[in-house]
């Protein structure tokens, strides 16, 4: 039986990109999403199991973690990619979110979802079947901004440090049975819409003046999976923007 993957924010980008790796290196891919994309209808062709769930309401966090705890014995690994991206000054243009509003949804979805489903789930991570050479794992998508902080992203970075903070728990709550490391990259793909001068303004500010792209995070992922001595730590994969 195939070892299963559990996948937050698989809709698009980075999490289908994941998906697509975990299905061809011939895992069982769970996943979740909050928003229908016409691309999940092919990810439900090839195996992946799908959940709806809306991070923001507590009462879809908690049905779908009884749903993961009912539906499956084990997990070979729980990747959180799940992400939001709200800059502090989204009400003024808005008039939508208070700063206290902002705030709590970042820390929601990049602190409290990984928390809770790290703590639910630990019981069948440890479950896996963990010998010598096979790991149960836990990685967290974080961001480069963690250590650098962000004059317009400002409750973005913090969540992201206090993400970073989680690794370093959890690690150490779950050896040696699971493994728990995080990845920060800078600039993984553009979107489309960026136009030329943001571009070449983000470009300039690494000394590898390219885009990551998605390939760049799946093999860190397939690296951390594969490792038989690496937790607590968290990968960067920046570019060089440190040393700029």
């Amino acid at each position: 039986m195939s070892q299963v993957i559990l996948i937050t924010g698989i809709g698009k980008r980075l999490g289908l990109a994941l998906a697509q790796q975990m299905l061809a290196q011939g895992y069982k891919v769970v996943g979740t999403y909050r928003t229908e994309y016409p691309v999940l209808t092919s990810l439900k062709q090839q195996g992946v199991d799908l959940y709806q769930v809306d991070f923001y309401q507590q009462a879809q966090v908690d049905d779908f973690i009884a749903s993961i705890k009912r539906d499956y014995h084990a997990l070979r690994a729980i990747i959180h990619n799940a992400s939001d991206w709200l800059p502090d000054n989204y009400q003024l243009d808005t008039d939508h979110y208070a700063p206290a509003e902002i705030m709590q949804k970042m820390m929601t979805i990049h602190v409290g979802i990984p928390y809770q489903l790290n703590l639910a789930l630990q019981s069948l991570l440890i479950a896996n079947d963990n010998t010598e050479s096979n790991f149960a794992d836990i990685i967290h998508i974080s961001d480069y901004v963690a250590e650098k902080g962000s004059k317009k992203h400002i409750a973005y970075a913090a969540s992201k440090t206090a993400l970073n903070s989680l690794t370093m728990s959890f690690s150490a709550l779950l050896a040696p049975k699971v493994k728990v490391n995080s990845i920060s990259p800078a600039l993984i793909k553009f979107n489309e819409g960026d136009d030329d001068a943001y571009k070449e303004k983000a470009l300039s500010k690494a000394l590898l003046p390219k885009e990551a792209g998605f390939n760049e995070i799946t093999q860190a992922i397939e690296f951390i999976l594969n490792s038989q001595f690496m937790t607590g730590r968290n990968l960067q994969l920046d570019g060089g923007r440190h040393l700029k």
